[in-house]
């Protein structure tokens, strides 16, 4: 990158990146779906809060036909939002924290119509903004025919929501924190060493909207717990760690390092002043559930995010055993 750019904004890294091209709408209806992914290192601290530039790397899996779907079209005479049917009021925050983000890329405000459809609960723990802002870049860079590459348009989807950036992709995503301040060298990639026969099952507990949303309860953890010091460290470690079990595909290496990273981010957010806690007592049952069926020689395993519901991790082969534990399993064929 030129030394000579200064980037401090959102706004500075779309102008950067969308320096040579249009920003007037090229196609009148564009349609574009990005997965939920769910990170078996977690993010959880930013170390650049209007960038979306994490502390730590991290590392997910996509949830292969679970995520969002949307729909722009031009033309038209005012912005419209509409989610899963119905539309929004001006003052909705899903809609108020969509168009701030298309905002970003429009020179003359062209209204624009935004249909999005959510095959994942939204605001429950999910990450439905990571799939939502990754489909809504995807769509915008049709729209705009723009042509990026997908470092750029993961770049891009960073700016709506952290997470965003490793659902521009399919299967195991790694999430480069960077270390330069404009956050051109943060940005997800495919891992080499896919892994089809892993997935991801949903334990559905709440499809309630979080108490606290995942941004106000990041910062708080990091301004308040004393135990996030070692958040940092304890990362680095498991990511080490995860990457060489996806390399060997041990399901039960990926599990344990997947378990101790959601428990430790857990245990951090709770130590928090005033805590944060997501779990609920069915949290807890579920997570016992799982320990249960390995006591049994199950290799099941068990991941959250910030939400009471329980992921589980564990090879294809062995789902119709999983079923007859979870028999309620929401499953994800990748």
């Amino acid at each position: 990158m030129n030394k000579s750019i200064i980037i401090k904004t959102k706004r500075d890294v779309v102008d950067h990146l969308l320096s040579r091209r249009s920003r007037h709408p090229v196609l009148e209806n564009v349609k574009a779906s990005a997965p939920a992914n769910i990170a078996l290192c977690k993010y959880w601290g930013k170390r650049n809060a209007e960038l979306n530039l994490p502390v730590t790397d991290s590392l997910s899996v996509s949830l292969g036909h679970l995520g969002s779907n949307i729909s722009l079209s031009t033309g038209h005479v005012k912005d419209r939002v509409v989610l899963n049917g119905q539309e929004l009021t001006p003052t909705d925050p899903f809609l108020v924290r969509t168009l701030n983000f298309v905002n970003l890329f429009r020179e003359n405000q062209d209204a624009l119509h935004v249909e999005a459809h959510n095959t994942i609960p939204t605001a429950a723990g999910f990450a439905s903004s990571a799939s939502g802002f990754a489909a809504l870049v995807l769509a915008l860079d049709q729209l705009y025919q723009w042509n990026l590459d997908q470092r750029s348009l993961s770049i891009l989807a960073r700016l709506g929501s952290g997470s965003a950036c490793r659902s521009v992709f399919e299967g195991l995503v790694i999430w480069h924190s960077g270390t330069s301040d404009a956050g051109m060298d943060s940005y997800a990639e495919p891992l080499d060493q896919q892994w089809p026969e892993l997935r991801v099952g949903l334990v559905v507990l709440s499809v309630e909207q979080k108490h606290i949303g995942s941004r106000a309860a990041m910062q708080h953890t990091v301004e308040t717990s004393p135990l996030y010091e070692a958040w940092p460290s304890t990362v680095e470690r498991d990511m080490n760690e995860i990457q060489d079990a996806i390399a060997n595909k041990s399901v039960s290496g990926v599990g344990r390092i997947a378990e101790r990273n959601a428990l430790t981010m857990h245990a951090t957010m709770m130590a928090s002043d005033p805590p944060v806690i997501y779990w609920s007592p069915d949290s807890l049952r579920a997570i016992h559930r799982v320990w249960n069926a390995r006591d049994e020689g199950l290799d099941v395993f068990f991941t959250m995010d910030a939400g009471p519901n329980v992921k589980l991790l564990y090879e294809a082969h062995k789902q119709e055993h999983i079923l007859k534990f979870f028999p309620e399993l929401v499953t994800t064929d990748r």
